[in-house]
């Protein structure tokens, strides 16, 4: 599926034609939108989880070719490279899939500060400060994270108890560090949506200065 193009920055100041104010602020105003869609909208969360569960889906499978050599199995000769090619098919593309997503994130807020250096319209502006989204991306981050380190340190206990098989530690030491990982990223994200807001928009008006 093609990537959807981001909207332009906005034209240089000497190919700039809008007639009047109103038209720039109501492709300002456009253009903030849909950013601020593509950069925190609840889409955005569902996707890194849909990564985050192919990237442990692709590790349960690398790990798997290990567990049958463990336990002497003899289809592990034969498999074993198969799921190994097919934890790699699904692991890798996660991986990357993350990566490049960090990356357009970047370019999202650079194209936010040049369209909002355009004007100032602190009506329209409010809505990108979107408290309700930046704290569902930090709890909701937050409780994947916290799933993450528990996982990781009751696999890291059950390895030093002598409980666990190698496969199953490290079955469960990737879980993880995949949760703990995709949560960071979100508590980033949520993070530095507060800190950009506080930086470009400004403190959220309280109910006595309106």
């Amino acid at each position: 599926m093609p990537r959807a193009t981001l909207p332009p920055p906005p034209p240089p100041p000497h190919l700039r034609a809008w007639p009047d104010r109103w038209a720039l602020l109501a492709d300002r105003e456009q253009a903030l939108q849909e950013l601020h869609r593509r950069s925190l909208g609840v889409h955005r969360v569902l996707l890194l989880w849909l990564l985050a569960l192919a990237a442990i889906i692709g590790w349960a499978l690398l790990v798997l070719p290990v567990q049958q050599f463990e336990e002497r199995d003899p289809t592990g000769f034969l498999l074993g490279p198969v799921f190994a090619l097919l934890g790699l098919a699904a692991l890798a593309p996660s991986v990357i899939a993350v990566v490049l997503a960090i990356r357009r994130d970047h370019q999202i807020r650079q194209l936010l500060d040049a369209w909002l250096a355009l004007d100032r319209h602190p009506l329209s502006d409010a809505r990108l400060r979107a408290p309700g989204l930046s704290l569902f991306w930090l709890l909701s981050s937050l409780t994947i994270a916290a799933i993450g380190l528990w996982a990781s340190f009751g696999t890291a206990a059950g390895a030093e108890a002598g409980r666990s098989p190698y496969a199953d530690v490290a079955l469960g030491m990737g879980v993880g560090m995949i949760l703990w990982l995709t949560g960071l990223i979100g508590v980033v994200k949520a993070v530095r949506h507060y800190r950009w807001a506080l930086r470009v928009l400004g403190p959220a008006p309280t109910a006595g200065h309106r």
